[in-house]
């Protein structure tokens, strides 16, 4: 994954309440922080960061950085990312919430043509137990090991990863993706990297309803991926008349229900049904609430241990 305790970080908006409060746990975490941007507060240290005025500045002084973390205000966080990237900063993790979903846009298609990734926003972005901490994810939280976790909720996401180190089972990697309309990355862009990670032997995805994220996610895991791969969709719980946040509502059913059912073509995208049916095509096993992860993620690891041994 390339991310060390020695890769250089940058924070944008770094005197903002947030970003203050998160600067200083990330350093404490063992994040190389190198430098803060805060236009008007340049020349200025907080948390022995230095602050510039501007990302070029920063840069100037410190040298090429490996990540930039956003904590400014929602209008202002597009300009920031393009000025990151316009220096060539080839990870961007927005924290901001509230972000206009036509700035998202356009900040997508400018990372495109830049080749870099962006993370968020409505993110806590990365997190590797034991070694860096990029965002807002709970340490206490995680614990080194063997598992990658992959999410869109926040909180959700931190609740599987203690759930999971209160099983003994540490995670080798932590990502959300935000669960903002539009988001700057994608299940199978991650995916992959923890594909590609020599320290993860099984992923555990962390879905929820709305959007075709899980079942994009379950195709590519289909037809790609090698590791082994465990899956919890969180909301087939919710009454349809509490689901006014998502377009595609459904009516209450226990996932034992929906898991049991035959698989269907014709379901409406977004909705828990097709989500878990995706799932169940793709043959990803599916946690029916978090505690039962534990147990299908021992599972997956034994399985993964006997092809490493048979290969």
């Amino acid at each position: 994954m390339n991310l060390t305790p020695e890769s250089k970080v940058l924070i944008q908006g770094i005197t903002e309440p947030l970003g203050a409060i998160h600067a200083a746990r990330m350093k404490t975490y063992g994040t190389n922080i190198v430098a803060g941007v805060s236009p008007g507060q340049g020349g200025t240290v907080l948390h022995d960061i230095p602050i510039f005025d501007l990302v070029e500045q920063a840069l100037a002084t410190v040298g090429g950085v490996d990540t930039t973390i956003l904590f400014l205000p929602p209008y202002l966080a597009l300009d920031g990312a393009f000025e990151a990237i316009a220096a060539g900063i080839q990870q961007v993790i927005l924290v901001t919430e509230g972000i206009p979903p036509l700035d998202m846009v356009r900040l997508v298609r400018k990372a495109e043509s830049a080749s870099a990734i962006v993370l968020g926003p409505s993110c806590s972005g990365i997190i590797v137990p034991g070694k860096t901490l990029l965002g807002t994810h709970p340490g206490a939280f995680y614990t080194p090991g063997a598992v990658g976790l992959i999410g869109r909720s926040p909180t959700l996401t931190h609740e599987v990863a203690l759930t999971l180190t209160q099983a003994d089972l540490g995670q080798s990697f932590g990502v959300t993706l935000g669960n903002s309309s539009i988001v700057g990355s994608s299940f199978p862009q991650w995916l992959q990297r923890l594909e590609d990670d020599a320290l993860t032997q099984v992923i555990v995805l962390v879905g929820e309803l709305g959007g075709n994220n899980e079942e994009v996610a379950a195709r590519y895991i289909s037809h790609t991926l090698k590791k082994s791969v465990v899956a919890y969709i969180a909301g087939c719980h919710i009454p349809a008349e509490k689901q006014s946040d998502y377009a595609d509502a459904i009516h209450f059913q226990p996932c034992e229900t929906i898991l049991a059912r035959e698989v269907s073509s014709d379901q409406q995208i977004g909705t828990a049904i097709s989500k878990l049916e995706a799932f169940k095509q793709a043959k990803i096993p599916v946690a029916r609430r978090p505690s039962d992860l534990p147990k299908l993620v021992r599972k997956a690891l034994k399985a993964s241990s006997r092809k490493t041994k048979s290969s």
